[in-house]
């Protein structure tokens, strides 16, 4: 007999999922990106599942459903990765180059500067400093610059 009752993990498939209507599902996939994405709901800190349900006439069951069937991730994985996105696109742009990651944070929609870190790190496994830091040390404008650089310190 063995010491340790080890049975393996049986993946249980949610029921509610399986009885989406496949038409209800695209089109409720179409109408959650439009709200999300093209209406930037994400940057909505107070913006749930449920809100989203109420504004589309649905429920949270079927918003999780479809989000899981078609994402393949859960609500605020989904809702995360756009906020990342725009966070990445921000901080490598040179007019928002003063600020600092709890102001990012706060202008993608992260409700303080410790779950940016958190969802940053799941997205892109470094740190929101480290992938600013390494932008700016690959950006071509840098290596004008340390080339410049070099040649000053060649002349001396």
């Amino acid at each position: 007999m063995a010491k340790y009752n080890i049975t393996e993990k049986k993946v249980k498939e949610a029921a509610y999922r399986t009885l989406v209507n496949p038409q209800l599902m695209d089109d409720l996939k179409g109408r959650i990106l439009n709200v999300i994405v093209m209406q930037k709901k994400y940057k909505d800190k107070d913006y749930s599942a449920k809100k989203l349900a109420e504004d589309l006439g649905t429920n949270t069951r079927y918003i999780s459903a479809v989000v899981s069937v078609q994402f393949h991730m859960n609500y605020t994985s989904f809702v995360n990765k756009f906020r990342i996105e725009e966070a990445m696109t921000i901080m490598v742009d040179k007019r928002f180059q003063e600020l600092t990651m709890e102001e990012v944070s706060d202008m993608v929609g992260f409700a303080n500067r410790q779950s940016f870190y958190a969802s940053f790190f799941k997205f892109m496994n470094m740190t929101p400093r480290e992938y600013r830091l390494r932008h700016y040390e690959n950006h071509p404008s840098q290596k004008v610059r340390r080339a410049k650089t070099r040649i000053k310190k060649q002349d001396v």
